[in-house]
């Protein structure tokens, strides 16, 4: 069973704006991007306890292909992505959206 996924503003925020700068950097590459992110999306929504909490319940999935991280917390009946943030970033930038 798959669980319902929500999203934090600010991860859609950042989400957008991978997919902007992936679309400047090679045509097909955002898409790619979009790809890999939703296939990472239903594999946290299939098995979401795979991860391991970070902080405060906070669960951190890192992507394969691109250096992006995705945080998120696990309730009874969703998954909510609190960020999708690139691996160069500070891994606590995040933290004050818990």
């Amino acid at each position: 069973m798959k669980l319902a996924i929500d999203f934090r503003h600010e991860a859609i925020g950042e989400i957008d704006a991978a997919y902007e700068w992936y679309s400047e950097q090679h045509v097909g590459l955002a898409e790619q991007f979009l790809d890999a992110l939703l296939k990472q999306f239903s594999e946290i929504q299939s098995t979401p306890a795979r991860w391991a909490k970070l902080y405060r319940q906070i669960r951190a999935c890192p992507m394969r292909r691109f250096p992006f991280v995705i945080y998120y917390q696990l309730f009874f009946d969703q998954v909510t992505i609190i960020a999708v943030q690139h691996g160069h970033r500070s891994p606590r930038a995040w933290r004050s959206r818990a």
